[in-house]
């Protein structure tokens, strides 16, 4: 039968003189073809919504939906499958930072731009957008439910110590002031939310292995670094729910390292002199040796974050002034720029050692997205040795500038909606 030459009112005639005299086997046929139709379209939605990549395109409010174009081509973030190192800092003016160094009193003052006289503050307002998935906003109390009854434990130098002091005061300000504490000591800080029953700690050993300089700063030429045994405070880390380290800046110090075997008995005798990559190769061989022989991986999630970039050569992005990090204002624009300030080799070096690891270990991978953020050093608005810089050393930034550590709240804070994510 052919319908192709009647008109739509024909059609429907001829369908309505039909109408009962179709076979009981052909109506029945037709019946359950659409009911598996529908069947098959309300499975293949249900999956669709339950898939973890699921498009945010499109969200639900209120029995209203939402079409943002901002997150198209973007799922809800998976750390298996989203590269989090490409993207671009996005100015967003509505961003309210959790807190300020006025607001939280367990900012150092190393970081405390603004208490130190600046002025300029758009380098709170910048998001880290990236291009292949939604990076979830950071909730202080969902992250304090995910903590509940667990011990976070940072581990590392002087930026792992402002990544810690972010995380504790992005959360500790949701908390009464008699349901929370700290304790600081010269190797371990721990915050407590008391209600959680649970602790945020730093862990004071910035090669992770064992140095003579780990209680008593020394001047880089004096340190010596003894790459065959993990630092002594790992005693501590013992027993945490997560772990999460970071070792670089302290390598740094010259293209050789003095390193040691055995003891430090004999003071300043007995060491070696390796290549800087050498030596952290083999330092990190040891704190992977160690993870392996004694950490738990269904009781314990490992975390190592890569290298924060310094900016100290403002020539590497066109600044021919020599001031360093010094009055940026912004981000650079230029995708994937890389500077001298993050040394590939070295990070090699880790990727090497972590893969080859037993435990498996989780990547922050925080440098690309950091190398852009020339503008949120502490720059001149810093201290060094327990002092803030003095108006002559101000005035001399291209000496006295801090292009290695980072204003709180800043940068730090986005490593840890990273962070937060991955929880």
């Amino acid at each position: 039968m052919s319908f192709a030459a009647s008109s739509p009112s024909t059609v429907m005639m001829k369908m309505k003189s039909y109408r009962g005299k179709l076979p009981l086997s052909i109506i029945t046929v037709t019946l359950c073809s659409f009911a598996f139709i529908a069947l098959l379209y309300a499975e293949s939605d249900s999956l669709l919504k339950a898939r973890s990549c699921a498009r945010t395109s499109t969200v639900v409010k209120a029995n209203k939906i939402v079409v943002n174009p901002d997150l198209d081509d973007r799922f809800e973030f998976e750390p298996e499958e989203c590269d989090i190192t490409r993207g671009k800092w996005v100015f967003n003016r509505s961003i309210k930072p959790l807190y300020t160094d006025r607001s939280c009193p367990y900012v150092e003052r190393q970081f405390s731009c603004e208490k130190n006289g600046q002025l300029e503050f758009d380098y709170r307002y910048w998001a880290w957008q990236p291009d292949d998935c939604y990076l979830p906003k950071f909730d202080p109390e969902v992250a304090l439910k995910k903590l509940r009854g667990k011990r976070l434990v940072f581990v590392g130098d002087s930026l792992q110590r402002s990544q810690w002091e972010s995380f504790v005061c992005m959360v500790e300000w949701t908390i009464p002031p008699e349901k929370k504490s700290i304790k600081r000591g010269r190797i371990r800080n721990v915050f407590k939310a008391k209600e959680y029953n649970a602790t945020i700690e730093f862990h004071w050993a910035p090669f992770l292995v064992q140095s003579n300089t780990d209680l008593n700063f020394l001047e880089p030429k004096k340190r010596i670094i003894k790459i065959d045994s993990v630092s002594n405070s790992s005693r501590d880390w013992e027993g945490a729910d997560i772990l999460a380290f970071n070792t670089y800046v302290w390598w740094m110090i010259g293209p050789r390292l003095k390193t040691l075997w055995g003891s430090f008995a004999n003071g300043e005798e007995g060491y070696t002199k390796l290549e800087t990559p050498v030596a952290y190769k083999v330092g990190l061989k040891t704190w992977a040796n160690w993870i392996d022989s004694t950490i738990n991986p269904n009781k314990t999630r490992v975390f190592f974050t890569t290298i924060s970039p310094l900016h100290t050569k403002s020539k590497e992005w066109g600044r021919e002034d020599g001031l360093k990090c010094f009055n940026e204002t912004e981000p650079l624009k230029k995708k994937n720029f890389w500077g001298s300030g993050a040394d590939k080799e070295m990070m090699g070096v880790a990727a090497g050692v972590l893969k080859k690891m037993k435990v498996p270990v989780w990547v922050l991978n925080i440098t690309q997205l950091s190398m852009y953020r020339i503008d949120a050093h502490s720059s001149i608005y810093t201290e060094t040795g327990g002092k803030l810089l003095t108006p002559e050393e101000k005035a001399d930034p291209g000496k006295h500038a801090d292009c290695i550590h980072w204003c709180l709240p800043g940068v730090p804070d986005t490593w840890n909606h990273l962070l937060f994510a991955h929880l």
